[in-house]
């Protein structure tokens, strides 16, 4: 892949080990589809979280909250009586005791 930035051309070599025939258009296709799952979820979290944003950088505590935010994320999801953004019902949330016990409440459905 190539990428350019401040007038200056990056190339980068990838090679990826896999059980798949030697199709190119087929792995091709599973490469991009994985990207798009997990830019997206990355997208995701810093809207929702300011993940980007994020200082922690000491040991193991990146990784740490990064669970936690993917764990919330996904408890927010399931919960379904409030129908705002997921930005807004971590907000809620932090306001509103009742709404926070509710998405704890939803991941034992």
């Amino acid at each position: 892949s190539e990428r350019r930035l401040w007038n200056k051309t990056t190339t980068e070599v990838r090679f990826y080990i896999s059980s798949l025939e030697n199709n190119a258009d087929k792995i091709a296709k599973a490469i991009r589809s994985h990207w798009g799952i997990e830019n997206s979820l990355h997208w995701i979290l810093d809207v929702t979280f300011y993940e980007d944003s994020s200082r922690i950088r000491k040991d193991n505590y990146p990784e740490n909250l990064a669970l936690l935010r993917r764990l919330a994320l996904n408890l927010m999801k399931q919960e379904t009586s409030f129908k705002g953004s997921l930005k807004m019902k971590r907000y809620r949330a932090a306001m509103d005791n009742n709404y926070l016990v509710k998405i704890l409440a939803s991941a034992s459905k």
